[in-house]
C-alpha cells in the first residue's frame, strides 16, 4: 500500500495563476500545493512537492523517489511531449506515476496531443483544472 507520494511540477506551472489564465485559471500554484497536500492527507498519504523549470532536476527527483516514494504525481509539462529523458526516468524506476494535466491536451495544439511519457505511466488524467491532480492523489492512494 502507497503511504509516500510525491507531486512534480514541471516548466511554467510555477507561474500558474499569471500564464494563459483562461487555459490554466486564475490561481497560482500555491493554491494547488495547498489543496494537493490537504487531499493527500485525507487520503492518509503523506506528500512532498516539487517544482523545477529544468529537465535534469526533474529526472534527478525521479531517480530520487524510487528509494523514497511509493507512487508520483508528475505533470511534465512541455517536456511531456518530447522528453524521452523523463520517459526514461519513469520506466527505470518501476513505482506508479499518473501523469496529469489541467488542461485538456487533447483539445489543444496538435503538438500537445501526443504524450511520450503516458506509455510508461499507470495512467494519465487531464483537463479538469486542478482537479486532474486531485484525482490522481486519490488514484494512488487506491493502488
Amino acid at each position: 500500500m502507497i503511504k509516500k507520494i510525491l507531486v512534480i511540477h514541471g516548466p511554467n506551472l510555477n507561474l500558474l495563476g499569471e500564464r494563459e489564465p483562461g487555459v490554466y485559471g486564475s490561481d497560482g500554484i500555491d493554491v494547488l500545493n495547498k489543496n494537493i497536500l490537504e487531499r493527500a492527507k485525507e487520503q492518509g498519504l503523506q506528500c512532498e512537492i516539487f517544482q523545477s523549470n529544468h529537465e535534469g532536476a526533474i529526472i534527478d527527483k525521479l531517480h530520487a523517489a524510487r528509494s523514497e516514494f511509493g507512487g508520483v504525481i508528475i505533470n511534465a509539462g512541455a517536456y511531456t511531449h518530447y522528453s524521452y529523458a523523463i520517459r526514461d526516468a519513469i520506466a527505470a524506476i518501476k513505482i506508479p506515476c499518473i501523469e496529469v494535466h489541467i488542461s485538456n491536451i487533447n483539445a489543444r495544439d496538435e503538438f500537445r496531443h501526443t504524450s511520450v511519457i503516458a506509455p510508461v505511466c499507470k495512467g494519465s488524467i487531464c483537463g479538469f483544472g486542478f482537479g486532474s491532480y486531485y484525482l490522481a492523489v486519490q488514484a494512488l492512494a487506491e493502488l
